[in-house]
């Protein structure tokens, strides 16, 4: 188990940190929807929109998609991680 989550975790930050700089720019099919019918002329900035990683990028710029992508997948790692150790420490059958 603890040989797959090694594995789980290289892989995620391959994706990230690689594959994520082939990725389109062009916009998704709900942004795609949402423009052809007029509602994202009624959209709002993210309240965290002038965040450090906002829009998949390091301080606004493009180039580091890839360490934004590494530092999310590093972050959910240790969240999801810290989450299931406390889980399994509160355990009563053990």
């Amino acid at each position: 188990m603890k040989r797959f989550f090694v594995w789980f975790a290289v892989v995620s930050l391959v994706l990230a940190g690689v594959v994520s700089y082939f990725a389109s720019s062009d916009p998704d099919g709900l942004d795609f929807v949402t423009e052809e019918h007029g509602i994202a002329e009624h959209a709002q900035d993210h309240p965290l929109a002038g965040g450090p990683f906002a829009d998949y990028a390091v301080g606004g710029d493009d180039r580091l998609t890839g360490l934004a992508g590494v530092v999310g997948v590093v972050l959910t790692l240790v969240v999801a991680g810290g989450l299931f150790w406390l889980l399994r420490k509160r355990s009563p059958s053990k």
